[in-house]
């Protein structure tokens, strides 16, 4: 018997034992899809492509899928399997709705963003540029140096405050800390911009803006969800390893570096990549506090220093005379951003799953 008539015969089989071959349900789907995306294709014919209603388009093919699904599952199946494909079906549907948002956003950010998504852009800075050309390189490069400086003087605070809230604290001292965490967590960014500006004002006199102000207003908005999420991941590990741990004799510092924080890493570090995700975004502190320049500048010490939300701000709201090209390079830094929040995301997941417990022999 071949390929194709063993696969012939497996769905034969399927439809004749009144049950629906695996397969099916996403051949409806991706047949919805395209019908829809054709339909809202058709309707806005000489449109331009970041015109195009992906959003529309996505809501009534899983709509439709819906409906087909649950007729075809009613014939062959009969009302009950059909019943319980509705339900799924529906839950699906609020899945996708949820996701609407994000998918119109992406789609948009990547239809206007690939126009200046290219080698200038990522090489060249906005120094002396008045109308197209330039690029985003000195705005990228205070994004990082910023955002890392941030994340290595909240992780260590964050982290070592979550095990003294674990493992150590007790009594009022605890509490208070756990407030004033909570506390933290509500703070507007633009207050965190203008503590650190006055932090820095005061030590080397006002109207002074560093790139160092500006990590440290990240880092006043990185910390407390570092604690929270740390915190939260640590108290999921069981006692039983701990107290196993004790057992044999291990002092508690050692079990905590050998036993608890090698089984929360991937935990920990997925909230670590969800504070840096917070704060890379924030425009309104790093405003504040590191100021804007058009110059690149490597010195977190010596001078103003640009950051991409800052970068696209600027560019949206002062725009020259060539509108355009000043909207394209907000486009491409927004998408820019986007792919390092990705590209650190993936980093996370790997570093989780190297670093995280075996539990194979």
């Amino acid at each position: 018997m071949t390929a194709t008539s063993a696969i012939h015969t497996g769905e034969s089989n399927s439809f004749a034992s009144g049950r629906l071959p695996k397969a099916t349900p996403w051949w409806v789907l991706a047949a919805c899809l395209a019908a829809s995306t054709a339909v809202f294709a058709l309707l806005g014919a000489g449109a331009p492509l970041d015109e195009f209603n992906i959003v529309g388009a996505v809501f009534f093919g899983v709509l439709a899928y819906a409906v087909v699904i649950v007729a075809v599952a009613r014939l062959v199946e009969g009302q009950r399997k059909a019943t319980d494909r509705f339900v799924t079906t529906l839950v699906s549907l609020a899945f996708v709705i949820a996701l609407l948002p994000l998918i119109s956003l992406v789609y948009t950010v990547i239809t206007n963003g690939l126009p200046r998504f290219d080698l200038e852009f990522f090489t060249y800075s906005m120094r002396s540029i008045v109308g197209e050309g330039g690029g985003a390189i000195h705005a990228i490069v205070g994004t990082l140096l910023m955002t890392g400086t941030a994340a290595l003087i909240s992780i260590p605070i964050g982290l070592m405050a979550s095990i003294y809230l674990v493992e150590y604290g007790r009594g009022r001292l605890a509490r208070a800390i756990t407030f004033f965490v909570d506390v933290m967590t509500g703070i507007p960014s633009i207050v965190a911009g203008l503590f650190a500006y006055a932090v820095f004002s005061a030590l080397l006199g006002p109207g002074e803006r560093l790139g160092l102000a500006g990590a440290m207003a990240l880092a006043v908005l990185m910390i407390p969800v570092v604690v929270r999420s740390s915190e939260e991941m640590l108290r999921l590990v069981p006692n039983e390893l701990r107290e196993a741990a004790f057992a044999l004799g291990v002092p508690k510092w050692l079990m905590i570096v050998k036993v608890v924080l090698p089984t929360s890493i991937a935990g920990i570090t997925t909230g670590i990549m969800l504070s840096i995700a917070r704060v890379i975004g924030e425009t309104a502190p790093l405003l504040i506090a590191a100021g804007f320049t058009n110059n690149l500048n490597y010195d977190l010490t010596d001078g103003r220093m640009q950051s991409l939300p800052v970068f696209v701000y600027t560019s949206y709201v002062a725009q020259g005379t060539d509108a355009q090209a000043y909207l394209d390079r907000a486009w491409a830094g927004a998408l820019t951003l986007i792919l390092i929040v990705m590209l650190l995301n993936l980093v996370a997941r790997l570093v989780a799953r190297q670093f995280a417990p075996k539990l194979g022999r």
